[in-house]
């Protein structure tokens, strides 16, 4: 049975801001639908050129109220050090046996950085262990995570996306959640996946969504990818015109 405090979606993120970058206005999306809605930092940015992990902390606690994040935890990984060992994934197990959610939120299943490519592979392999009652027993029962989606913004290049979220409604706060982060993206031209074409990171992020959103024929858009084959009961209704 489903607590109460369960999670209906977890976004899990490397580095707190990588959450707000690719899939920020889904997460707004799903709390405005009523969900609760939560963010799992693994660590806390100490390896970063610009700012401190004290400083991306108070960035994150903004960032999580701007877009009304029910749950925003760290996992107090080392940065630039992520792996996917045992003693990490027992870390990653306990916390998903606490946090219970339905649905969870990878990276994308490439990279530039290494922690986002280790990460995505931590967190299907946590997923699937924390379902196992004899593995790492602790203080909550075993749960697993119903499915498994991730983020291929700024990433779409080597798969097209299994589908796009609207995120039109929520762009703005999506990009106001970014903004938190000024001691990362003021004045930068790139970051995390995002490549730099010249333009300030912001308006690199808003052509993204643009593009992302033009995919469905909306205005902005977050692009998701699933290994699974995504079911549609009438096809009658699916949307987004062939011409």
């Amino acid at each position: 049975m489903t607590s109460p405090q369960s999670l209906d979606l977890l976004a899990v993120a490397p580095h707190r801001d990588d959450a707000e970058l690719t899939c920020g206005g889904t997460l707004i999306k799903a709390i405005d639908a009523g969900h609760r809605v939560g963010i799992l930092d693994l660590t806390q940015g100490e390896m970063g050129t610009k700012g401190s992990a004290e400083l991306r902390a108070a960035e994150a606690a903004a960032s999580a109220q701007v877009m009304g994040i029910h749950v925003r935890e760290n996992l107090g990984l080392p940065d630039a050090g992520i792996t996917n060992d045992d003693a990490t994934r027992v870390r990653l197990v306990h916390m998903l046996r606490a946090l219970r959610p339905r649905i969870v939120i990878a990276p994308a299943l490439r990279g530039r950085h290494p922690d986002h490519r280790r990460t995505t592979e931590l967190v299907r392999d946590a997923c699937f262990l924390s379902g196992l009652a004899k593995y790492a027993p602790g203080d909550h029962p075993a749960f697993r995570p119903t499915k498994l989606l991730h983020v291929i913004a700024y990433r779409e290049d080597y798969v097209k996306p299994t589908f796009v979220v609207d995120i039109s409604t929520q762009f703005e706060r999506k990009l106001a959640a970014i903004k938190c982060f000024g001691s990362q993206f003021d004045g930068a031209t790139q970051a995390g996946e995002v490549y730099p074409n010249g333009e300030p990171l912001y308006d690199i992020v808003t052509h993204h969504a643009a593009h992302y959103g033009s995919l469905i024929r909306a205005r902005y858009g977050e692009p998701f990818y699933t290994e699974e084959t995504m079911r549609v009961d009438d096809v009658t209704t699916l949307d987004v015109s062939t011409f």
